[in-house]
């Protein structure tokens, strides 16, 4: 999830070549004749908050409450559910001086190596608890809660040597010294060649279960591709029988092989961070109208959060400075468009009470949700002189949607391409985001969108 560069499809390529795939075969959409047990846990996209865009690492159990607090009251009812706490919750430092490569911080363990909280951050976890009371609280609320992990063993638990649950072996035995993170430097890679290395992640996964852990995001896995520990962390999710659902980050995920990550995961990152700045918005663009068609049921591209509200409370980026989103009102529209129509994973970024307005009115539109939950046959029909048009297919009323989104800078007009999709002559077009029926045609509509904008119609 933090990665600071840009790193594009050419160096997940090289990737491969060196090994650091299981397949190079381009697959395209190929049907699912059954749902599997792991898309069942995930059938729609997730939504929910995610703390790392407004509190950087180590987000306090007060904070987390908060945002409970306000999902419990404000957003359940339009389908957020999952409430993730991000990296270095088992960390007290909340500034370190030291930075991602270097970054090296004392972690907290217990007595079989694995990470445990910070009672600064989360007091109720002493005496022992764990994550597991916080996770009563988000339950008591009827919402999800979820979790971020790092891949790989602690570099305390090695140099203490600690045991591993369940068997002989120690965590210096496991270590994979060389395969380290190369953001974060508190961890290293497990071999899993080594006996005892599958039951290191089955014993976090128990542990995770026993705190009521309904979502894991497990970083520095997708890129590069550490297939080995992907298919580790799915043996233990089984093996702990609770279902939670898998989330690999960060991207870019290789294009070339789906059917690993449908094999192992419901979700996985297709870019590097994802932040509130335009040039990368238009990357996102490009990267969903190439994901578009590996979308299944249970199985999902993520475009990554949305930078939306009150970001950078605490951060570990180069500007610390507290502040509102960087996008207009217009690319507001085209991010909520873009992701709904492509049905990415919907985890809000920005600190929840501090919503205004209008940011609440772009994740309460239940019919632009509905684009996001309940549609089939998502994928870009036209792409020319700046704009991208998407199209989809309502699975329960046969409603045709069709995204416009203007990446250039100025006003730009379209006529719809109703001939493109199956609807009456005389076709009834309803604005989402205004939520209004706004025009009923005969074969030609013309709209005109605002530089950067996005408009969202339903067709009938």
């Amino acid at each position: 999830m933090h990665i600071k560069t840009n790193i594009n499809f050419f160096l997940a390529f090289i990737l491969v070549l060196i090994g650091c795939q299981p397949s190079t075969k381009k697959e395209v959409n190929q049907p699912v004749s059954a749902i599997s047990q792991i898309a069942k846990i995930a059938l729609t996209p997730p939504m929910g908050w995610n703390s790392y865009n407004c509190f950087g690492g180590n987000v306090t159990e007060a904070e987390v409450k908060a945002n409970v607090d306000y999902m419990a009251q404000n957003l359940k009812q339009y389908g957020w559910e999952y409430i993730v706490v991000d990296f270095l919750w088992y960390c007290d430092d909340q500034n370190s001086a030291e930075k991602f490569a270097n970054r090296r911080p004392h972690q907290y363990i217990d007595e079989f190596g694995r990470l445990i909280p910070s009672e600064k951050l989360h007091p109720s976890s002493a005496e022992g608890k764990g994550l597991k009371p916080l996770g009563d609280y988000i339950h008591a609320k009827g919402l999800k809660f979820g979790l971020h992990i790092m891949r790989g063993i602690p570099r305390q638990a090695i140099a203490g040597n600690t045991p591993v649950k369940n068997s002989t072996a120690k965590a210096a035995e496991i270590a994979n010294l060389p395969d380290t993170c190369v953001w974060y430097g508190g961890l290293t890679g497990v071999n899993m060649s080594k006996s005892g290395s599958q039951e290191y992640y089955n014993s976090l996964f128990e542990m995770y279960a026993e705190w009521g852990v309904d979502y894991i995001k497990v970083d520095d896995i997708v890129f590069p591709y550490h297939a080995d520990e992907i298919e580790a962390v799915r043996k233990a999710i089984d093996h702990c029988g609770r279902p939670i659902v898998l989330s690999l980050s960060p991207g870019p995920a290789f294009i070339g092989n789906p059917k690993h990550l449908r094999e192992n995961a419901n979700l996985w990152r297709i870019s590097g961070d994802f932040w509130d700045k335009w040039s990368a918005m238009k990357r996102q663009l490009e990267l969903c109208r190439d994901w578009a068609p590996m979308v299944t049921e249970g199985h999902w591209p993520d475009a990554d959060m949305l930078p939306l509200g009150k970001l950078n409370i605490r951060t570990e980026l180069k500007d610390h400075s507290e502040r509102w989103t960087n996008f207009t009102k217009d690319e507001s529209y085209f991010l909520m468009t873009l992701w709904a129509i492509f049905r990415s994973p919907l985890m809000f970024g920005g600190n929840m009470p501090d919503n205004d307005e209008f940011t609440t009115s772009l994740i309460t539109n239940e019919e632009v949700i509905r684009v996001n939950q309940h549609t089939t046959d998502n994928k870009e029909i036209y792409f020319e002189n700046g704009i991208s048009i998407w199209t989809a297919k309502d699975k329960e009323n046969g409603k045709i949607y069709m995204a416009v989104l203007n990446i250039n800078d100025a006003n730009t007009k379209i006529v719809l391409p109703l001939d493109k999709v199956e609807v009456s002559k005389d076709v009834k077009v309803r604005d989402l985001w205004m939520k209004s029926d706004v025009a009923k045609v005969a074969g030609v509509y013309v709209v005109e969108l605002a530089p950067h904008g996005a408009m969202l119609f339903a067709l009938e």
